[in-house]
């Protein structure tokens, strides 16, 4: 657990406190003054002329990050969206009372700052300070000698902190920033419509997963979180929305890991009169523009291995019987019985629950022992029926599904099926997977495919994990910039 910040920053805190109150005794308050920037720094920096020095008057903001004091001057650096830019500032330009009350500042405070732009000596773009204004009083000082911080909760639970002063977490939520724009941008290029859908639902369907509850007061109704957007998104499809996607928040009661937290987001799309294999072009079209639009390339360093991974070549498709075939030396896999499939698992490692059905331990053999080898883009087809209710049956072997899961990096990228429209199998399939629970049922849903649901290929991408896939994070953690932690003491 990390210090309280009271613990590590008293005395500063109360000579901050001492100059706040001095700066109001003298009817000063920064809390109440004003400023309008007219560039952030990087566009400041842009607009300074080639050998033409102070010919460009601006208007910047920031946090004081970098003070170097000299005596009659200073350079300081201030801290925007942008990044960083360097302001000169003189006691003969700005007067002497206005440049003691500067030199009186800390690091942490926000300010404005007018003045025309040059370069220095050493070629960098500075601002020639011509006045100034406090905006924010910083009570609390920034973490130790501007070297970062140096507990990784403290990163996480005061994620402010951790922006103002690390840059590499600054790039890769731009970055990520950037990756959610470029899709948004790709889809509606192609036709797609966004669209938003409820997240308060009375049943938690499209997907399997342990659902978070609330109680709506004025309805005196119980709902859950969504766990995935699927279902209001196809019934747009029974309305007539042929192209459709949204980009929201899920929230699964579940497990927290590198690559799971309790709120993710997930982008999901459908388009009509098109199936798993259209769904194929989507993705590999969407990242292979979105590497080179975004990164400047199509291949990336994946961090763990050490491999390039390249979007631009080859992608491979393998069917999932092939796979687990292969790990396990068996070409008659998929015809031996649950006790022969256990212990040729147990023989690769795994553990096995004695609870588990067939598919769930072939299944894990998938999951620990064939998915984080699949580095480079590679399309898993025809996965076993029972892993999901949704999707069409494959049509020469009935105990498969017409769908993909997209891996790269060792991890899953994007599912994506031919969805299942008749109403009569969708039923059947989903009686299956509640063991014929009705209440577990979306029956509004059904009803919505009765009324006419034409053929469609449905993708869903992690935004998470694409990010951390693009960005080289080590975590799901680094790529969110708020997640979920148990409150602080």
């Amino acid at each position: 657990m990390s210090e309280n910040p009271s613990d590590i920053s008293h005395d500063q805190h109360a000579v901050r406190l001492a100059k706040l109150q001095e700066l109001r005794a003298a009817g000063q308050d920064p809390f109440r003054a004003s400023f309008a920037p007219t560039h952030f720094s990087g566009d400041a920096i842009k607009a300074h002329v080639e050998g033409q020095d102070n010919a460009v008057t601006v208007a910047v903001a920031g946090r004081l990050v970098v003070i170097r004091d000299m005596g009659k001057s200073q350079f300081v650096k201030i801290l925007d969206q942008q990044g960083q830019i360097q302001l000169y500032v003189k006691k003969d330009v700005v007067g002497e009372g206005a440049y003691a009350t500067f030199r009186k500042l800390d690091l942490g405070d926000i300010i404005g700052a007018r003045g025309t732009l040059f370069k220095t000596k050493t070629g960098e773009v500075t601002v020639r300070m011509d006045s100034y204004t406090l905006v924010a009083k910083a009570l609390r000082p920034l973490p130790e000698k501007w070297h970062g911080l140096s507990d990784p909760e403290q990163v996480y639970r005061q994620r402010y902190l951790d922006l103002i002063v690390n840059e590499e977490s600054r790039q890769r939520l731009r970055l990520r920033s950037r990756i959610v724009s470029h899709i948004r941008r790709f889809l509606e290029d192609q036709k797609f419509i966004e669209v938003e859908t409820p997240v308060l639902q009375s049943i938690a369907g499209g997907a399997a997963a342990r659902p978070f509850t609330t109680h709506h007061n004025a309805l005196n109704v119980d709902f859950v979180l969504r766990i995935s957007l699927e279902l209001y998104l196809k019934r747009l499809l029974v309305a007539g929305y042929d192209r459709v996607f949204e980009i929201g928040r899920n929230f699964r009661n579940e497990g927290v890991s590198r690559r799971h937290n309790p709120e993710f987001t997930m982008l999901e799309v459908y388009q009509a009169y098109s199936d798993f294999r259209g769904m194929m072009a989507l993705i590999k079209d969407l990242l292979t523009t979105l590497c080179l639009d975004v990164l400047g390339t199509s291949g990336i360093k994946h961090a763990a291995s050490g491999e390039v991974i390249n979007f631009g070549g080859p992608w491979r498709e393998v069917k999932y019987k092939d796979l687990i075939r292969a790990t396990t030396g068996d070409a008659q896999w998929f015809e031996r019985s649950k006790a022969e499939k256990a212990a040729g698992a147990a023989k690769l490692g795994l553990y096995v629950d004695p609870k588990w059905e067939e598919f769930e331990i072939t299944n894990e053999i998938f999951s620990k022992q064939i998915e984080p080898t699949l580095i480079q883009p590679t399309f898993v087809t025809h996965l076993p029926r029972e892993l999901c209710p949704l999707a069409k049956i494959t049509a020469d072997d009935p105990t498969t599904l017409d769908v993909f899961e997209l891996c790269i990096g060792g991890m899953e990228i994007a599912p994506a099926y031919s969805e299942q429209n008749d109403p009569a199998v969708q039923r059947q399939m989903f009686e299956a997977q509640a063991g014929g629970d009705q209440q577990a049922i979306d029956q509004d849903f059904l009803l919505a495919l009765e009324h006419g649901m034409p053929p469609a290929g449905g993708m869903g991408v992690g935004i998470d994990r694409l990010c951390i896939l693009l960005t080289g994070a080590e975590s799901i953690r680094d790529v969110i910039l708020f997640p979920q932690l148990r409150p602080g003491a």
